[in-house]
Formats: structure tokens, C-alpha cells, sequence
């Protein structure tokens, strides 16, 4: 039997190696965090909290729910290389880009790829019925979860770093944000819910 040829092998390769779907996830994940950067710099200092009142959240959880969970995470993962290499798209708190991901309030950032790969599983995993309503609530569930984690994640995270009494902590890192995040939730969930209703028409 003759080898096969370089021109006959090449094909086989390419298929292998499917450029242009790679590229389109490529581009997806740095748009994704493009968008975060850019809702991170929509951001309201708060006077009683080093943690600052952001759209960052909304971004993570609208893109957790329009993305696969290994698509999500690796926005985020490269939204926090992009962090520490000191580019700025992190929130205008004044302090240094690895400072700010491994400092006190860092743990909010540190969980975004967990909750991101979270939100995006628990959607896809209960999302089983056509209706806009339907769609609209579980994305909201799942967005709630991811929230959660982010949310404790930030907490704790903050607890041991500056060894403030519990309450105190969650005063600070939890507390003032639960009413944003609510909103957060709703708008990312409907948002997903409408953004699938128009690829379905």
C-alpha cells in the first residue's frame, strides 16, 4: 500500500483543526471580557465598604447564561489575566491590578470563573421547556446560584484577609448589594431569556 501524500493527508488536517470555529470562540471570549471590563468601570463608590457597587456582576452572569460553561470560565479567566497583566479593565478603586485581585475584596473576581462555569451548567441542565416564561425563570435560578457564589466567595475571601468580626464582614461585603444583585439577576435573566427567544424566531 502506498503512504498517502502530503496533499491527500492535508485535508484530514485541517478538519482536525476547525480554524475558523476556534477563531469564532476565540472572539467570543475577549468581546466577553470586553464587556465585563466595561461594566466594571460603571462603578459607584459606597463610603462604609472598600467594595464598590458595579455592573461587573451582570456582565458575568448574562454571559455565564448565553455561553457554554467551559466558554464562560475562559471569558473570565481571561478577564482576570487581563487584570493582573495590569490592562485596564478592572473597577477604578485606585489600587494596583494584583492588589486588587488578591487583596481584601479580590475573592469577588477569584470566583468568577466558578460561578460563571455554575450559572452556565445549572441553565443548561434545567432549561427543557420553550416558554419565554419558562426560560426567563430558570436563567433567573441560575443566575441567582452564581450570584451566590460570588457573593459568599467575595465574603469569605474578605473575612480572612482582614480578620473582621462575622457580622461585620458581611456588613460590608454582602448586605449592601443584595438589592443590586437582585436586579442584576432579573435583567440578566431576562435578557438571556429574550436574547434566546430571538435566535429561536
Amino acid at each position: 500500500m502506498n503512504p498517502a501524500s502530503p496533499a491527500s493527508a492535508s485535508p484530514s488536517l485541517l478538519r482536525s483543526f476547525p480554524l475558523p470555529a476556534l477563531a469564532r470562540r476565540a472572539v467570543t471570549v475577549v468581546l466577553g471580557s470586553l464587556l465585563i471590563a466595561v461594566c466594571a468601570h460603571i462603578a459607584f463608590p459606597l463610603w462604609f465598604t472598600p467594595v464598590p457597587v458595579t455592573l461587573q456582576t451582570f456582565a458575568v452572569l448574562l454571559l455565564a447564561l448565553v455561553l457554554s460553561p467551559g466558554m464562560a470560565a475562559s471569558v473570565m479567566a481571561l478577564y482576570l489575566v487581563e487584570g493582573m497583566a495590569g490592562l485596564p479593565v478592572l473597577a477604578p478603586t485606585g489600587t494596583v491590578s494584583l492588589l486588587h485581585i488578591f487583596g481584601p475584596t479580590g475573592g469577588y473576581l477569584l470566583s468568577y470563573p466558578a460561578a460563571a462555569a455554575l450559572t452556565s451548567f445549572l441553565r443548561r441542565r434545567f432549561l427543557r421547556t420553550k416558554s419565554a416564561r419558562g426560560a426567563f425563570a430558570v436563567s433567573a435560578f441560575a443566575a441567582a446560584a452564581g450570584s451566590m457564589v460570588i457573593l459568599f466567595s467575595g465574603a469569605l475571601w474578605f473575612g480572612i484577609l482582614t480578620r473582621q468580626p462575622a457580622m461585620t464582614v458581611l456588613a460590608m461585603t454582602v448586605a449592601p448589594f443584595l438589592a443590586g444583585d437582585i436586579l442584576k439577576i432579573i435583567a440578566a435573566a431576562g435578557t438571556a431569556a429574550g436574547l434566546r427567544r430571538f435566535r429561536r424566531g
